[in-house]
């Protein structure tokens, strides 16, 4: 079968499935459309929350970030920190926030805090942290559209719009629940079975994680080391090995991940939709399960791909292919405009080892090496088909996900909570569904000029989490004594020097040229790049919270009574 004709097939199945469960779960109460009724059977929600997390930019990028020259090691610090934040956000808030047994973060800082204004500026940290995360999906909703649709990046960014804002206002948190269920089902198994026959292809172990590593080729040498090899060769051994890659740099982006993970709202909210405390822990490690699957193929099929990748448009460095004879899978993606060439010297070659800052013969974006793989492989168009979908149900989850954490702190926390207290449940639901669209709306446009690729931007987000909601939340459980002009202090002295910090070395809010591109600039703080400060916003929330409460009252006797209830084992 034809795979533009099959890759239709097998998305627009997919997506049936996705639309016919958001109807069937579709919502008429604030409970069910905000926490699902606490009825979600720990080992599903697992799953959901897995899809919830790994979004576009694990699915799409972070192989990309592993595999392609200017990344190299470096993409690293994304596994190690969105795992290792993973681990802290559910052994020290899940548990913890489920017990407090309401809907939002928001909310649990105001209730906290009591006061409104820390909850009012919890909503503005949350929007923003999630809004800018929402662009990154945005960004890898366009490459998959734009790829099994053969259109350009910004139709395909229109479709995808539209396609997320349909089920996720119909079904609130119970259809985006069942939903990204099957959503990470298609997401792995999209995942997974490409890397396998490539790693076949390669190695003859069907296991990528360990054809990778201990797989002896023809000539003598192992795979890796012929990984290694083939950026040596084509001049990218030295941005592999020391650009970037700092210590400290290295520690404060890690951390920025790690406690980004562990601060953000839409995964957070997925624990309240378990029935109890002990459910919600064995979510989480279930959740874990899920996530492992995926990242432990991740830096195989980088690897695999790229080899594959380079093999085929330069078969040995210096005998470049000629443009005429380029493979078809390289036509096909320049159709999206996401893999560019340029004869600049007008002899008729593909160049790829001339690809660098100043002379870019080939230019070729992140994110499509993972969408792209088994096309360079040549694998049976079935699979392209099905990583088409997949790399569809990671972005559009995760969207969801955040479209719901928007549209929650708006319509729940800042007019119910706040400004119309009185507002009936029905004006409350209809209110978190006009902000989902506005949000898609203003996420989209964003994303037809996104700050960078998808983990790129996404890690800003996480980084902006980590420096506002994440100390308010760990102080708010382990530190009684933390009061209203502690956290609300801290959380603005956090948020704001990280802004400042991207807003001065960016000269916009998002990094285009300077992040993830190997140049260290001499303006960054002891060499921090903007991308990895989110660590050191956290670190002055920290310091600001703890000192500022020192000095002013102390928490009503009713807030303590509240700590101890969440921290209480029983």
């Amino acid at each position: 079968m034809e795979l533009r004709t099959l890759t239709y097939l097998v998305v627009g199945f997919t997506f049936l499935v996705y639309v016919v469960i958001a109807v069937w779960a579709r919502v008429d109460s604030t409970k069910e459309f905000y926490v699902a009724g606490g009825s979600i059977n720990p080992v599903a929600n697992g799953m959901a929350t897995a899809a919830d997390w790994m979004s576009a930019a694990s699915f799409i990028s972070m192989a990309g970030l592993i595999g392609f020259s200017y990344q190299g090691y470096g993409g690293s610090v994304f596994l190690l920190g969105w795992t290792g934040g993973y681990v802290l956000l559910a052994t020290c808030l899940a548990p913890y926030l489920r017990k407090y047994g309401k809907y939002t973060v928001p909310e649990f800082i105001g209730e906290r805090y009591y006061s409104k204004a820390a909850r009012m500026v919890a909503v503005a940290c949350l929007i923003i942290a999630s809004l800018t995360y929402v662009i990154g999906q945005m960004k890898g909703i366009g490459v998959a559209f734009s790829r099994f649709l053969e259109v350009g990046y910004e139709q395909g960014l229109l479709i995808g719009m539209v396609i997320v804002f349909f089920y996720a206002v119909l079904g609130g948190m119970k259809g985006i629940t069942y939903t990204q269920i099957a959503q990470y089902t298609v997401l792995i198994f999209a995942y997974t079975i490409p890397a396998i026959f490539i790693s076949i292809q390669l190695t003859g172990n069907p296991f990528p994680q360990l054809g990778l590593g201990s797989t002896l080729l023809s000539d003598g040498t192992y795979l890796l080391d012929k990984l290694d090899l083939v950026l040596t060769d084509i001049g990218f051994k030295e941005y592999t090995t020391t650009a970037r890659l700092s210590t400290l740099n290295m520690f404060f982006y890690t951390m920025s991940l790690m406690i980004g993970t562990a601060g953000l709202p839409h995964v957070i909210i997925r624990f309240f939709t378990v029935p109890s405390v002990k459910d919600a822990r064995v979510s989480a490690g279930w959740a874990l399960v899920f996530i492992a699957i995926l990242y432990t193929t991740a830096p195989a099929i980088a690897g695999m791909v790229r080899l594959n990748l380079t093999n085929t448009i330069e078969p040995t460095p210096g005998n470049y292919l000629a443009y005429a004879e380029r493979p078809q899978w390289f036509k096909n993606w320049e159709t999206t405009g996401l893999l560019q060439f340029e004869d600049k010297n007008a002899d008729g070659l593909i160049q790829y080892s001339a690809d660098d800052a100043t002379n870019e013969m080939v230019k070729i974006d992140n994110d499509i090496l993972v969408l792209a793989s088994p096309e360079i492989a040549k694998l049976p168009n079935w699979v392209i088909a099905l990583v088409a979908a997949g790399g569809l149900a990671a972005a559009l989850s995760t969207a969801a996900g955040l479209l719901l954490a928007i549209s929650s702190a708006i319509s729940h926390d800042m007019l119910k909570g706040v400004l119309r207290p009185n507002i009936s449940e029905r004006g409350e639901l209809n209110a978190s569904r006009v902000v989902m669209g506005f949000t898609v709306l203003s996420a989209g446009y964003l994303g037809f000029d996104p700050p960078d690729f998808a983990a790129g931007t996404v890690a800003l987000a996480f980084g902006l989490a980590a420096s506002s909601l994440f100390p308010a939340l760990m102080l708010g459980i382990f530190y009684k004594r933390m009061n209203t002009a502690g956290a609300v202090s801290g959380m603005l002295a956090g948020i704001g020097v990280t802004l400042f910090y991207v807003f001065q070395h960016s000269g916009i809010m998002f990094v285009k040229e300077t992040a993830f591109l190997g140049s260290m600039s001499p303006n960054w703080f002891f060499g921090i790049e903007p991308n990895a400060f989110g660590a050191v916003g956290a670190l002055v929330n920290f310091a600001v919270a703890i000192v500022v409460c020192r000095y002013t009252a102390e928490p009503p006797e009713h807030v303590l009574a509240l700590v101890d209830r969440i921290r209480s084992p029983n």
